[in-house]
């Protein structure tokens, strides 16, 4: 008997090659249609490679039985291990004890008493399973049973208890997920919390993806002092150029906390939807246009601001607006034409209803996009938009815009000098109507005309020097008011809006007043030689002609600076100098780089400032705002951040977060403290809001569980005293 590596025997099964076995060893005996094999075994079936120290195979059974030191590799992906193995080729069967599977990709590994496979299905009895060090790990799920598709990469656990640091946390009778990336259906990762008002809140959302076209979510809730509720999201794909997803919610306060914090709703509800088709004339009517065809669907409708409070548990992703904006835009392009539908709906969530607020529905839109004549010196372009602003009590009104720019231009000197002459026609004309019989202002219909004219020039110049180039632009720029022509509407309201803009009869008055002006305009910039930009500067400043006096309008100042690769400053403010004050002061730095990304804004205005008087100092007066969010990550394992939006004038914290991340191959764990403003609306119809803190604390299994950021248990903490 050879010593060395030797075949001792092909198997040939169904006379397919597909299923042809390869048996090596060092030694071998046969006897009575039973053969030995001993010595560095190995087994070669398809893409699945076996070794162990001895093996025996029955030729009339077609078992092979496999002992000591057996190893499984299947393709690259997993490997299984154990002390004795039976396989029956025949019948496709395989059975371990014990057992031990690792995966390659995910790195995750199971180990069990013992595992019988049959096809693709393997059935695993009493075991654990980990993405951690298989020697001491960090988390553990035991269970019961099991079974795993290895073609599917589908994982079932029975009876499951899962244990961090031997210390029992959760214990759910089905536990099932995916080793791959494809969709399937199941339960995703709970959301778990505790209010001192709401009780204890537990989300199971529910993911069906039954087709690859579409998905289902359902997120039952339960808050066990406030009530119960559901909230769903289908998504769809219905063609290569279009998807969209539609949302629905409802949720049913109990009656103690409904009258306790006298809310307007003792149930929420609401809906959205979104929809988006890059050419749905052609798909839906089976036409052939040359041009683009569009259709941009968002849509949502709920009864008060409490649906969208109670959406998630996670305040510190999900913000709550106090207005809903809903839209549909349809729009037809080609290379010379623009044709636009625009549908908009707005909801005000501080009140109970929306009876006298103004939407559009619809505005339409023509446009012809810029030509040229005269080798492109002189140029044109004409836009025509028409708005029907409506509501089910108060007036209502169709203003309808056209403008229409005729720009005369040419370059002087060698291109050294750009001038340009425009002359603009704009006309608006309105028509209004009524919707209810209380109104006790009666509007004539009417039109304006205005026709205005513009003088510019301008220059550039570029010069590279060692180590930048600099690039600096001067122009200037007069605009003549022109002349007007108005009647009805206008003629009865122009002298009392232009002074009073907040008068009822103002409502529709949209006209701003002109004045002959002259703007300075100077802006550089600085690029290194890679051409990466370092710094950009635009100064502007305008004059003004009324009455036959001049006044210097506002010195706007913007700066952009990349101060380092990581370091950035950004700045726009506004001086007025008629009140010797700044109307508006906006700062922002940041910082990235060196695992630190840090951004620090603060917004300051002055709303008299910015009218052009001066009064006496008062809260209304300013707006000062403060927004800051700072992340650093430390090291592959720890990262922290936090965010602070303070309201200097209200004295108020509109919002806060203060966090950390740990991460490893295997887990990642994750708390953070939060504060946040929400709105609500009371019984008596008025918008109020209320000041919660949380605790956030995130748990991540690899690689049954994603990272997306959203907290897995939540604690409110109680109401101050």
């Amino acid at each position: 008997m050879l010593k060395l590596l030797l075949l001792f025997f092909i198997l040939l099964l169904n006379l397919h090659s597909d299923d042809k076995v390869e048996i090596f060893a060092s030694s071998m005996n046969s006897k009575d249609n039973v053969v030995h094999a001993e010595g560095g075994v190995s087994v070669v079936y398809k893409e699945y490679f076996l070794t162990a120290e001895r093996a025996v195979y029955d030729r009339n059974s077609g078992d092979l039985e496999l002992f000591d030191n057996i190893r499984l590799n299947h393709g690259s992906e997993y490997k299984i291990l154990g002390k004795y193995a039976k396989l029956n080729i025949k019948k496709k069967e395989r059975l371990f004890k014990p057992f031990y599977m690792s995966d390659k990709e995910t790195q995750l590994w199971i180990s069990a008493k013992e595992s019988f496979t049959q096809e693709k299905k393997i059935d695993i009895d009493s075991g654990m399973l980990s993405g951690c060090d298989p020697i001491d790990p960090i988390w553990k799920m035991e269970f019961t049973s099991a079974d795993y598709n290895s073609g599917t990469k589908w994982m079932n656990l029975y009876n499951a208890r899962l244990y961090i640091d031997d210390i029992p946390i959760l214990y759910t009778p089905y536990f099932g997920y995916s080793l791959d990336t494809t969709r399937k259906s199941g339960l995703l990762m709970p959301s778990l919390g505790y209010s001192d008002g709401e009780g204890f809140y537990y989300e199971q959302p529910i993911y069906i993806a039954e087709q690859n076209w579409w998905d289902l979510e359902l997120k039952p809730q339960i808050r066990t002092f406030r009530g119960e509720g559901i909230y769903g999201t289908f998504r769809f794909v219905d063609s290569a150029i279009s998807s969209g997803e539609i949302q629905a919610g409802y949720f049913k306060e109990k009656d103690t906390y409904f009258q306790r914090n006298s809310l307007q709703n003792d149930s929420h509800y609401g809906f959205g939807m979104k929809y988006e088709n890059n050419d749905f004339i052609n798909q839906w009517f089976g036409t052939n246009l040359a041009g683009q065809a569009g259709i941009y669907v968002n849509i949502s409708n709920m009864n008060d601001v409490d649906y969208l409070n109670l959406s998630s548990n996670d305040t510190q992703n999900n913000t709550t607006a106090t207005q809903v904006y809903s839209r549909v835009n349809l729009f037809y392009n080609t290379d010379t034409n623009y044709v636009g539908a625009y549908f908009k709906y707005y909801q005000d969530l501080t009140t109970s209803n929306d009876n006298e607020t103004l939407q559009q529905l619809p505005a339409l839109q023509y446009h012809y996009y810029l030509d040229t004549f005269f080798e492109d010196h002189l140029a044109y372009n004409v836009d025509v938009k028409a708005n029907n602003l409506t509501r089910p009590v108060g007036k209502t009104v169709v203003q309808t815009d056209i403008n229409v720019p005729i720009t005369l231009q040419t370059s002087l000197f060698d291109e050294y000098l750009n001038v340009s002459y425009e002359a603009k026609l704009y006309m608006q004309h309105s028509q209004f109507g009524a919707n209810d019989n209380i109104s006790t202002v009666d509007y004539n219909s009417g039109y304006f005309m205005r026709n205005t004219n513009r003088l510019a020039a301008s220059t550039q110049l570029t010069r590279a020097f060692e180590n930048y180039i600099h690039v600096i632009s001067f122009s200037v720029s007069y605009d003549n008011s022109g002349s007007t022509l108005e009647e009805g509407y206008y003629e009865d309201n122009s002298e009392l809006c232009t002074q009073h803009s907040s008068a009822p009869e103002c409502e529709f008055y949209n006209i701003s007043t002109l004045t002959d002006e002259t703007k300075f305009e100077v802006v550089q910039y600085l690029y290194d030689t890679q051409a990466n930009e370092i710094l950009y500067h635009r100064l502007t400043q305008d004059i003004t002609y009324s009455n036959g006096k001049d006044q210097v309008g506002a010195l706007e100042n913007e700066l952009d600076y990349k101060i380092t690769s990581y370091l950035s400053f950004y700045n726009n403010m506004f001086y007025r100098h008629d009140t010797q004050l700044f109307s508006k002061i906006f700062n922002k730095f940041s910082i990235s780089g060196y695992g630190v990304n840090l951004s620090f804004s603060h917004l300051y205005k002055d709303e008299k400032a910015i009218k052009n008087k001066v009064v006496a100092l008062s809260q209304e007066r300013y707006t000062s705002y403060l927004t800051s969010t700072l992340s650093y990550t430390y090291d592959e394992h720890y990262s922290f951040d936090g965010l602070y939006n303070y309201d200097s004038i209200a004295d108020l914290t509109k919002s806060m977060r203060v966090g950390f991340m740990y991460k490893t191959r295997c887990w990642d764990f994750g708390m953070s403290y939060g504060e946040n403003n929400r709105p609500i609306l009371t019984s008596d119809g008025k918008s109020n809001s209320i000041y919660d803190k949380y605790v956030y604390l995130s748990i991540v299994l690899k690689p049954i569980m994603k990272n997306d950021g959203t907290p897995i248990i939540t604690y409110k903490l109680p109401d101050a005293d």
